[in-house]
């Protein structure tokens, strides 16, 4: 029999373990942008530095075959998969964040809004398209583009364009409001625009975010206009001015829950030098890492703006320095 003074100890140790914190890393997914995919040495490698970075597991979730899929399966469909993908991974169950590269922010959106599954924590956002953008993304020369044009000539919000070319689903021209809340399929119910349709449920989704991190690059020439980003976007009727996105009737009537959000502290209004998803490390290492680490809900980071006068690394010199690299291999493909 053990004696009272043993007992004693064990007992003491006991508690003292129990009240040993357990650190639990909560793992992030990646969503790349438009004309993109997973297997690509530049998303794998920007999924990999975070993870590296960070301590917690980043995976990458594929839509469809990635590439074409990106620009010709409508949104609904690409969310849809998504949200099947997230549901179906045991590694996510207790939550994750989300980093959305571009498209890849409307596609992540779409799964926080519209699908049952588990929470997300943190969404880190990078040139999303959040209000919309007045022009489809620039397109190389190439077959994908030839086919392109021909779709777009056929007016953005026609049945079979809608259907067909998944930017589609968030363009939105402010010239020409009545058509595009009749007949796009995507923006008007993400963001909760349809007055008669408003979503109470995708507005509870979204504003139970812990943090939301809006990333906005200051020459960003694919977004237009830049501000969408942020959530900032036109006025009704007319291409100026831009509108910040406080100024905005989504944010004055809480829509989806960005003000709500904003209110709370909980939304970080982030510009940084370079083009279209351009980010040097240290804008990496100091505006997306705290947000995967652990424990990272309870950081507090300053809603500041990284200005232009701050040094901006080239994406080849990002390369070099850190993966050593020696030819120019963007760790973002610099395409929404």
């Amino acid at each position: 029999m053990a004696s009272p003074q043993l007992s004693t100890i064990f007992i003491f140790m006991f508690l003292m373990l129990a009240l040993i914190p357990i650190s639990s890393s909560i793992p992030f997914v990646v969503l790349h942008g438009l004309g993109d995919k997973c297997s690509k040495d530049s998303v794998a490698s920007f999924t990999n530095l975070l993870t590296n970075w960070s301590g917690s597991q980043g995976y990458c979730i594929e839509i469809g075959d990635g590439t074409w899929d990106s620009w010709f399966m409508p949104l609904v469909e690409q969310t849809a998969i998504l949200c099947e993908k997230v549901n179906a991974m045991s590694e996510l169950s207790g939550g994750y964040n989300m980093v959305g590269l571009s498209q890849g922010s409307m596609i992540g959106r779409g799964a926080l809004e519209f699908c049952d599954g588990p929470p997300v924590k943190n969404f880190i956002s990078l040139a999303g398209p959040h209000a919309g953008t007045a022009s489809i993304p620039y397109c190389e020369s190439s077959l994908i583009c030839i086919l392109l044009d021909d779709l777009i000539k056929s007016e953005v919000y026609s049945d079979f364009v809608q259907e067909h070319l998944a930017p589609s689903g968030y363009v939105k021209i402010p010239t020409d409001m009545a058509a595009y809340l009749e007949g796009c399929r995507f923006l008007p119910y993400l963001n909760n625009e349809l007055a008669d349709k408003r979503n109470s449920t995708y507005k509870k989704r979204f504003a139970s975010l812990q943090n939301l991190v809006l990333i906005m690059f200051e020459h960003d020439e694919v977004l237009i206009p830049k501000e969408t980003s942020w959530f900032g976007y036109y006025p009704d009727g007319a291409f100026e001015p831009v509108l910040l996105p406080q100024q905005t009737e989504l944010y004055i009537q809480d829509w989806i829950g960005l003000r709500t959000l904003d209110e709370e502290g909980k939304v970080k209004f982030i510009s940084v030098p370079g083009g279209h998803l351009q980010i040097s490390p240290g804008a990496m290492k100091e505006y997306i890492v705290p947000y995967l680490e652990d424990k990272a809900s309870t950081r507090k980071m300053p809603n500041t703006e990284c200005t232009s006068q701050k040094r901006h690394s080239s994406i080849s010199n990002f390369l070099t320095e850190l993966i050593g690299f020696t030819e120019y291999k963007p760790v973002i493909h610099p395409r929404s």
